[in-house]
């Protein structure tokens, strides 16, 4: 019978090319291209949620790498962040009320590194200052008066105590080691222990005498204390006004430069008060506050280091709203940290040392985080969220979430946070997420879909050569030929699998072109034929191919039994791809059925020792419903039979060998053999229809290039569904060998087709009385099963009287 009827001619078992009609004959003609091709969808959602205002507006990017998501999402946020304000700086400093509770200073853009500096020379300018005016002539005038006051009270107060006591018949002395009285006799002092005033008064005579002494004694020295006291009242009074009237000047004009920012004039009221206050920690000398040698400078250091500034935020050079791209989302890194240094063999930490994250670094404008990178690491998930959630970051200690216990306990204040986030990752993710994480829905409402391909339109050989145009300037490569740019785009179109489609993972494509220009090179050509590209991507294949030819040598030896001559009842080679990460290729298998009576059905053996994913045990499943709608319809399925992928060891995935399954079946039934070298690929549904497949160039290269390693005969072929016609971009030597006539490839619709191009016999229809014709497949398939069911019957009807013979003549109990 003849088959031309299915078979497909070779135009159309590629894209149709013409590089004449390119607007271009090499590749440096071109501009390069400045946009992003094929992915409106992703350009919409991504405007939209880039200008839209309101919490929870984040983004998530959603698409395969190498589809330009990166490049895509960067160019649209620098052009929108252009026209966007700077956002201020933010720093932290001292709080001189909670000294562990640093405080946030919100300043204009590039006023916080300027405010630090300010700072800085503020306290040097003050500490210069202060010494000089405490050493000044005048102050030392003002304060020996005070001391002047102080020595004449207490000489007076000395003298008034000499004169009671010469009354009361005591001698005052007074020496560096105190005040001492002794007892006169004849106005003469008598020899002996001077009395003190820490001595008690003795019994008997004179003991009202110095009773009374003593008395005085205690009255002298309270009246010399508290005239200290009201003269170091006085001196401190003197050292504040000194200390207000020398600072005053210097904090005036940092008032005047910052008088738009409440918050730092209250900060430096209290600096201020502070240093009036601690004004011995702001004279002291290094020397006079440590005593380690080799250490002078770190307590002195220590101690000033309250006046510091810590500049968190620097948007001095910032243009626009600031774009942050995170590659390590580490809690630290996305949060902020406290470090920590080491003094004296102990670790302390202060304000100085906090340190920002990516999300204050981008607060004001864009964050931009791989969501897988961010759910490795421990707590930065949460800890994103939470920001997010009340719009603030609070830099707090990881290793309190470790359960460790900081040195220092600092809590620094919370500061307030604006950012849009943007969060890329594979489509695959996005649903997981929506649906086990409560949070993610109400704070990524915007989806960006990148598509992986796009429909090939007039422009897109413009497009492409632009693209490569860039690519070969930006990175030195060799410009490409009009034909090099008809190869570039036939293999898009192949790793997609689609003759009107083009693949937008541009990663591989520019991969593919500095392969293609590395091989021009080696030939010393100025620029890239087709032939190299051809070369870029059979040396690619080359390299990762090891595990096909192992297995095409295992079917040459025979080791693996797969037949593509001769006729067998029951056997079919069906096709399967073999992913191994860089490189998928097809392999075809040897598929069997056996039919026999009973009526267990179909059994699949690949399901029963759990070798069966679910999508193919739903495959051998459909069978038994075509089998039933299709030969049961007056009496039942009285049928036992098993389907088998032969020397198949891995799991079986999809349902793309329904079809060939089905034909061997019925093969087995009809008891009409198979062309071995044919194969047939594609899934059947329960009303004999063949669903396109994937995968569909790579099965078929797959077995052509089986037969050609055992020997092309003229009359091999592959059966697809004619469904997945607009899918073929074959290898151009599978091309050639069609048009030649040493391959075929035929495309069907039903598995009535299919079984006549396999079997080399008509289906048959269905007639009116419900039989089909003599001599078809059908028929014979009909019949056979009408003959197990009578069969079945009969050895059923057996059975029974045999149990009901024994029952008779069972005695009673």
């Amino acid at each position: 019978m003849t088959l031309h009827r299915w078979e497909v001619p070779a135009r159309d078992l590629r894209i149709d090319l013409d590089p004449q009609r390119f607007p271009f004959a090499t590749t440096d003609e071109l501009a390069d291209l400045d946009e992003i091709i094929g992915q409106a969808r992703a350009v919409r959602a991504m405007d939209f949620g880039l200008q839209i205002q309101g919490q929870g507006y984040n983004l998530y990017v959603a698409g395969v790498p190498s589809t330009g998501r990166h490049s895509l999402v960067k160019a649209m946020i620098a052009q929108v962040a252009a026209h966007q304000p700077v956002p201020g700086d933010w720093c932290y400093v001292h709080n001189f009320h909670q000294p562990n509770n640093p405080r946030a200073l919100r300043l204009p853009a590039g006023q916080g590194r300027e405010f630090q500096r300010d700072m800085e020379r503020l306290i040097a300018a003050l500490k210069s200052d202060l010494v000089q005016v405490f050493r000044s002539q005048d102050y030392e005038q003002q304060r020996q008066a005070l001391e002047e006051d102080l020595f004449k009270a207490r000489d007076h107060l000395m003298k008034q105590l000499k004169q009671r006591a010469k009354d009361y018949g005591f001698q005052i002395t007074s020496s560096r080691q105190g005040i001492f009285a002794t007892l006169l006799f004849k106005g003469e002092p008598v020899k002996g222990v001077p009395f003190t005033a820490g001595h008690q008064p003795r019994s008997g005579k004179g003991a009202a005498r110095q009773k009374a002494l003593h008395e005085a004694l205690h009255a002298f020295f309270q009246q010399v204390r508290s005239i200290q006291e009201q003269v170091n009242q006085r001196i401190s009074e003197l050292n504040h006004q000194v200390a207000v009237y020398a600072t005053t000047p210097h904090f005036d004009r940092l008032r005047e430069k910052y008088h738009e920012c409440p918050p730092v004039l209250d900060y430096l009221q209290a600096v201020q008060q502070d240093i009036v206050e601690h004004l011995e920690d702001v004279l002291a000398e290094p020397e006079e506050v440590a005593e380690l040698a080799g250490m002078e400078s770190e307590p002195a250091r220590r101690i000033m280091a309250r006046y510091a500034v810590n500049v968190l935020v620097d948007h001095g050079q910032t243009h626009g709203a600031p774009l942050v791209e995170e590659a390590n989302p580490t809690y630290a890194n996305l949060v902020g940290r406290i470090a920590r240094e080491t003094s004296l063999g102990t670790l302390y930490t202060d304000f100085t040392l906090i340190r920002a994250g990516a999300l204050l670094r981008a607060n004001g404008g864009y964050l931009l985080v791989d969501v897988l990178d961010l759910l490795r690491e421990p707590f930065a998930w949460e800890a994103l969220k939470r920001c997010l959630k009340r719009q603030e970051v609070k830099i707090e200690d990881v290793a309190e979430f470790g359960g460790f216990i900081p040195p220092v306990g600092l809590i620094p204040e919370p500061i307030p946070l604006q950012v849009r986030v943007i969060l890329v990752g594979t489509p695959a993710l996005y649903p997981l997420l929506y649906a086990y994480d409560e949070d993610f829905r109400d704070l990524f409402k915007v989806k960006v879909d990148f598509d992986e391909q796009h429909r090939r339109t007039e422009d897109a050989p413009l497009h492409y050569g632009r693209f490569i145009a860039r690519l070969c300037r930006a990175e030195g490569l060799r410009h490409f030929e009009r034909e090099a740019v008809a190869a570039v785009l036939e293999q898009a179109s192949r790793w997609v699998d689609h003759q009107q489609q083009l693949s937008l993972q541009f990663g591989d494509l520019a991969d593919l072109i500095r392969e293609a220009s590395y091989w021009a090179g080696r030939e010393g050509k100025p620029y890239v034929a087709r032939q190299h590209v051809q070369t870029a991507v059979q040396q690619r294949t080359y390299h990762g191919n090891l595990v096909e030819e192992r297995l095409r040598e295992l079917i040459a030896e025979g080791t693996l039994m797969v037949d593509v001559a001769g006729a067998v009842v029951g056997q079919i080679n069906g096709l399967s791809t073999y992913d191994i990460g860089d490189l998928t290729f097809g392999m075809p298998s040897r598929i069997t059925a056996r039919v026999f009576l009973g009526d267990a059905g179909i059994l699949n053996i690949e399901r029963e020792v759990e070798l069966s994913e679910e999508s193919h045990s739903k495959g051998v499943l459909i069978l038994s419903g075509y089998l039933g709608g299709r030969y049961a319809r007056d009496i039942p399925l009285s049928l036992s039979a098993t389907l088998c992928f032969e020397q198949s060891y891995a799991e079986v995935e999809g349902d793309s060998a329904s079809a060939a399954e089905l034909v061997a079946l019925l093969s087995a039934l009809a008891d009409m053999p198979i062309d071995q070298g044919l194969a047939l690929t594609g899934s059947v549904n329960q009303h004999g229809e063949l669903q396109a497949i994937s995968g569909v160039n790579a099965k078929i290269e797959g077995f052509y290039a089986v037969c050609k390693t055992l020997g092309l005969t003229g009359q091999q072929g592959v059966i697809i569904p004619r469904r997945n016609l607009p899918h073929l971009v074959l290898a151009e030597e599978v091309v050639e060998a069609v048009e030649s006539g040493s391959f075929h490839i035929y495309a069907v619709s039903t598995i009535d087709e299919a079984m006549e191009i396999l079997m080399r016999c008509p289906a048959g229809a269905l007639r009116a009385d419900g039989t089909y014709p003599v001599g078809s497949i059908n028929a014979a398939v009909q019949e056979r099963l009408r003959y197990m069911h009578e069969r079945f019957l009969t050895v059923e009807t057996a059975k029974r009287q045999r149990r009901a013979g024994r029952s008779r003549r069972s005695p009673l109990l």
